[in-house]
């Protein structure tokens, strides 16, 4: 036997049905960032190395990127991540960009990492960023641009909480305990590690990071105060700012949320499985108002997010969210081939269809009608249509409904306009039955 080639380790295929799915994620996220006004955008899959060397981090650059050296020998990366690439895209039209910008995206991105449930080298993600605002309530309205998701996809917040915390406090509280400006990166990666260690080990590695048994003591005592938020007038706006847009049920402070990337300034964001069975976070997200400068540009304020599809259709297949009456094949009606002499009629019928605004899909081969049947029936397909010599002969058309078996003849002038009547019925009772 031939030896199959295996797809690239870490990549997905997505079969039909699979795609359908992704589709929906898609649909659902286009109409959450539409309706507050967010515009789509995308950036290129390649990138210039140069591009996140000195924004994202050495673990992103130097361990997790696909970085090659094209054939003029320049160094690139497939995208690790969108947000650098967002900010070249504003730097290089910055005084013909009208702000404060609302920009969203989804699409692929790669990263070397080991491939695990939950995690694949290529996956999809939505991004969703804005930028020239400086205000907590900024910050609260990208977070609600994600609850608002959560609740579209019937994810409730005792399945899915938001964790909030600020690198700002953060900072504050590193400053007051004489922590030099030079080591706090590197003490926030040491904060950012807590629950991925044993509290014995962590300590043992807070105080290889140079910390004192004190300063260790006094940092776990911050970061275990869940109401250190009230100490801050940024938290206390954002906090309000959710509650004034109904959704501070999805939302809790927690210090020590810090993310690891080290363009975050401000306000930072996680959110988690309540259930806990998905042991990391479902996206991460927060202010950034340096990038842009980094990057060539202006200084901008900015806030966002960008959220993976692996872990959240992980998160949405345990809770039973995820539909499961997509159809696996956009035609709506099949049009059946009585036998070689009918198949041009039948064509011809379709192409009707189409022109009318009915997807519709012919049989390409002479088969038996049961057999042209049960392939509609696979595919999702309810509506057939037959076309013998009697219904040519009395210019009409047999349509079927294969779910009740129902079957009726129509005049071939008038099945287009019939098959949209039936089609918005059915349209109208998926929707009422959901």
């Amino acid at each position: 036997m031939k030896k199959l080639i295996p797809p690239v380790k870490g990549t997905r295929d997505f079969y039909p049905e699979q795609m359908a799915v992704r589709n929906w994620l898609y649909g659902k996220m286009r109409e959450v960032s539409r309706s507050y006004g967010y515009q789509e955008y995308e950036a290129p899959i390649l990138e210039s190395l140069e591009l996140y060397a000195a924004k994202s981090g050495d673990e992103l650059v130097k361990q997790q990127s696909y970085v090659f050296k094209d054939r003029g020998g320049s160094e690139v990366t497939l995208r690790p991540e969108l947000t650098p690439s967002l900010a070249r895209m504003v730097a290089q039209r910055q005084k013909e960009l009208s702000f404060p910008l609302r920009w969203w995206s989804f699409g692929p991105f790669w990263r070397y990492e080991r491939p695990q449930k939950g995690r694949s080298r290529e996956f999809f993600q939505w991004n969703v960023d804005l930028l020239g605002v400086d205000t907590p309530e900024a910050d609260a309205e990208i977070v609600a641009v994600l609850a608002s998701f959560f609740r579209s996809v019937a994810l409730t917040p005792s399945q899915v909480l938001i964790l909030v915390g600020s690198r700002k406090q953060l900072d504050e509280q590193l400053a007051s305990m004489k922590i030099p400006e030079a080591r706090r990166p590197s003490v926030t990666a040491w904060i950012d590690r807590r629950g991925k260690l044993e509290a014995a080990a962590w300590r043992t590695s807070g105080e290889e990071e140079g910390l004192t048994p004190d300063q260790i003591q006094r940092l776990e005592a911050y970061l275990e105060d869940e109401r250190s938020w009230e100490r801050s007038d940024e938290l206390v706006r954002f906090f309000a700012a959710m509650n004034a847009m109904g959704l501070q049920d999805y939302v809790r402070f927690n210090a020590g949320v810090v993310r690891g990337l080290a363009y975050y300034t401000g306000t930072v964001f996680e959110a988690w499985d309540i259930g806990g069975d998905i042991r990391r976070a479902i996206l991460g997200g927060g202010r950034y108002d340096n990038l842009l400068a980094a990057v060539g540009g202006e200084p901008v304020a900015a806030v966002g997010f960008a959220m993976g599809d692996v872990v959240l259709g992980l998160l949405l297949e345990k809770y039973g969210l995820l539909p499961a009456n997509l159809a696996a094949t956009p035609a709506q009606v099949l049009v059946t081939v009585f036998d070689k002499n009918l198949q041009p009629t039948s064509l011809t019928v379709a192409s009707e269809l189409r022109n009318a605004g009915v997807n519709a899909a012919t049989y390409p081969a002479v088969a038996t009608l049961q057999k042209q049947f049960k392939y509609a029936d696979r595919l999702g397909v309810r509506f057939v249509i037959v076309i013998g010599s009697d219904e040519v002969t009395a210019n009409e058309v047999l349509v079927k409904d294969l779910r009740s078996g129902e079957q009726e003849r129509v005049g071939r002038a008038m099945v287009a306009a019939d098959l949209k009547r039936r089609l918005g019925d059915t349209e109208a009772t998926v929707k009422g039955a959901s």
